[in-house]
C-alpha cells in the first residue's frame, strides 16, 4: 500500500492587482536529509480525511491556521513518486494566506522557509513533478483570475 500525504500549496498576495508578479509559494526547507524545499505536508493518520490532514499539518509545520487560509479546492493535484523504495502519493490542494504579513512559525521538522516567486520556488524545490505543481497552481491562478472571495 502506498504511503499517503496531503498538504496545500500556500500562496499570497503583495498587492491587490492580480499579476503573475505578485503571487509568492510557501516552502519549507526540512532539517532532516537532504534539507530539501517542499509546501507544507504530511502523513495521513488513521481515520483522517485528507483535507483535515493537510490542514493538520499545515497548522503543525507553518503555524498556520485553517482561519487564515482561504481554501481553493477546485485546484488538487496528485503527486505520485517513491521513498526508500516505497511509492508514495502526495495531495495538494491550492490555498491563499488571506494576511499576506501572517507569520510562518517553524515545528522542528523544517529549519527555513521563504515566499518565493514562480521561478524561485520551482529551482528550489528541484523535484520535476513539484515544479509542474507550481506552475499548473501560477497558470490556474493568472488563468482564473481567482480572486480573494473565489472559492
Amino acid at each position: 500500500m502506498a504511503l499517503r500525504a496531503c498538504g496545500f500549496i500556500i500562496f499570497r498576495r503583495l498587492s491587490q492587482f492580480h499579476s503573475p508578479d505578485n503571487i509568492q509559494y510557501l516552502l519549507l526547507q526540512t532539517s532532516y536529509g537532504q534539507h530539501h524545499w517542499t509546501p507544507p505536508k504530511g502523513h495521513v493518520d488513521p481515520g483522517e480525511d485528507d483535507l483535515t490532514t493537510a490542514l493538520r499539518e499545515t497548522e503543525e509545520e507553518a503555524g498556520l491556521r485553517a482561519g487564515q487560509l482561504s481554501i481553493i479546492s477546485s485546484f488538487l493535484k496528485e503527486l505520485h513518486y517513491k521513498v526508500k523504495g516505497r511509492d508514495k502519493v502526495v495531495l495538494y490542494w491550492l490555498a491563499e494566506l488571506k494576511d499576506p504579513d501572517t507569520q510562518v512559525t517553524l515545528s522542528k521538522e523544517h529549519q527555513d522557509y521563504c515566499w518565493a516567486g514562480l521561478e524561485e520556488a520551482c529551482d528550489l524545490a528541484k523535484y520535476k513533478e513539484m515544479q509542474e505543481s507550481l506552475r499548473d497552481a501560477q497558470r490556474f491562478l493568472t488563468a482564473e483570475g481567482i480572486s480573494h472571495n473565489n472559492q
